[in-house]
């Protein structure tokens, strides 16, 4: 078997192992490294620890065929990809220590030629930061190396296909490195591939879920206003969007996932005073969780006073977007959280129907659910809501455009 470039996958997560399963797909030796020793006995089993289409059968050849292994340390290679966490530490702070990490285990390891690219989601200026950390402690490969940041953009659900086909925006430090990280890429990805700088590269990132932010976040401020109005929002956005130059989005309980509901702070925290608008969206967003919670709370006081008895109340949907089974930064989760600790003995239907359990919410059906729930309320639009026959004597709080 030709040994085309050797690559380091540095973190075997929702980004990495389907990465390092393309590259090894592709007749390329990958060496993948986790930190959790679980993960990297279940790859070098040939099975995976995260749920995605196709990325089963991706490892299982690959580990099959020897082109994929995974330890819990690095090796020698040509090529080292970052692909790490950062999450957040104190008041929405980027932490990016799980970076730093990769890079100083790889740092013994590199050599003149070699390419090291980030794909975490990172501050401006990560990049330059982490070759200052490198050359500080191999001086001798000053300018020697090629460094660039290279951001993902994929859907959960849908990964394996945009991996391949979507475009990708790549900076390097200088125009070698950008030169080098564009014809690796090349060689498994068949979208367009933008050369920039770095520090533009990793701003792009950001731009781009904040701006998706900052648009969700107009949508659910209308939704506010229209309660209070007594319009209905659903309604007035569709003959909005008849306009040829308007699309407004569609409002839910909030802004979930680990992209558009994190990638913000990033840049909030490093210029406060210039990102008026991408930091309102974020409250604006994370109060439509709170304030949905507050209607779910009042809808039951109503419902009391009203009939002599505490409702049940029926939850729909736990993730955080339509049709998916990933609940991370999840806004319907924080609202089942948050109803549920103001719970005085009433009966609660909490309704999931793409996960089979939970650690923390014991699962109902949802034709049951919404049988026996007195209040049903609509936090996800999954495709099974949609198909619901519900009777008239229900109270539904829709934050999800099911009835609409």
């Amino acid at each position: 078997m030709e040994n085309k470039s050797k690559v380091v996958m540095m973190g075997l997560g929702y980004i990495g192992l389907p990465t390092a399963a393309l590259i090894a797909n592709n007749k390329t030796y990958v060496h993948g490294v986790d930190i959790n020793p679980k993960v990297v006995d279940t790859i070098n089993a040939g099975k995976i620890h995260i749920i995605e289409p196709e990325l089963d059968e991706a490892v299982a050849n690959a580990v099959k065929d020897g082109y994929l292994k995974a330890s819990i340390t690095p090796v020698e290679a040509n090529t080292y990809l970052i692909v790490v966490p950062t999450p957040f530490k104190g008041k929405n702070e980027p932490d990016i220590s799980f970076v730093e990490a990769a890079t100083k285990a790889i740092i013994p390891l590199l050599k003149e030629e070699d390419l090291y690219i980030i794909e975490s989601t990172s501050p401006i200026g990560t990049t330059e930061k982490m070759m200052g950390l490198i050359y500080s402690h191999r001086p001798e490969l000053k300018n020697k190396l090629h460094i660039a940041y290279c951001p993902e953009r994929v859907l959960p659900g849908n990964v394996m296909y945009e991996l391949v086909h979507n475009d990708r925006v790549i900076g390097g430090v200088d125009e070698k490195s950008t030169d080098k990280a564009v014809n690796f890429y090349s060689e498994f990805i068949k979208g367009d591939l933008h050369k920039t700088n770095a520090r533009t590269a990793e701003m792009c990132k950001l731009v781009e879920n904040s701006s998706r932010d900052v648009q969700i976040a107009f949508a659910n401020e209308l939704s506010l206003i229209c309660d209070k109005a007594d319009i209905n929002v659903w309604e007035l956005i569709d003959l909005a969007n008849k306009h040829p130059r308007v699309n407004i989005l569609q409002p839910g309980c909030g802004v979930g996932g680990h992209c558009i509901a994190v990638d913000p702070y990033f840049i909030v925290a490093d210029y406060p005073m210039e990102s008026q608008i991408i930091g309102k969206a974020r409250e604006i967003n994370n109060y439509k969780s709170f304030w949905c919670a507050e209607k779910v709370k009042n809808a039951k006081l109503e419902f009391e006073l009203k009939h002599g008895r505490k409702p049940s109340t029926a939850l729909m949907g736990l993730a955080f977007k339509p049709n998916i089974d990933d609940l991370r930064e999840s806004p319907a989760k924080y609202i089942a959280q948050k109803v549920l600790q103001n719970a005085n003995n009433e009966e609660y239907y909490i309704v999931e129907p793409n996960i089979e359990e939970h650690t923390v919410f014991k699962l109902t059906e949802y034709n049951v659910a919404v049988e026996k729930a007195d209040i049903i309320v609509f936090l996800v639009a999954h495709k099974e809501f949609k198909e619901l026959k519900i009777s008239k004597n229900k109270v539904i709080l829709d934050f999800c455009g099911i009835l609409k």
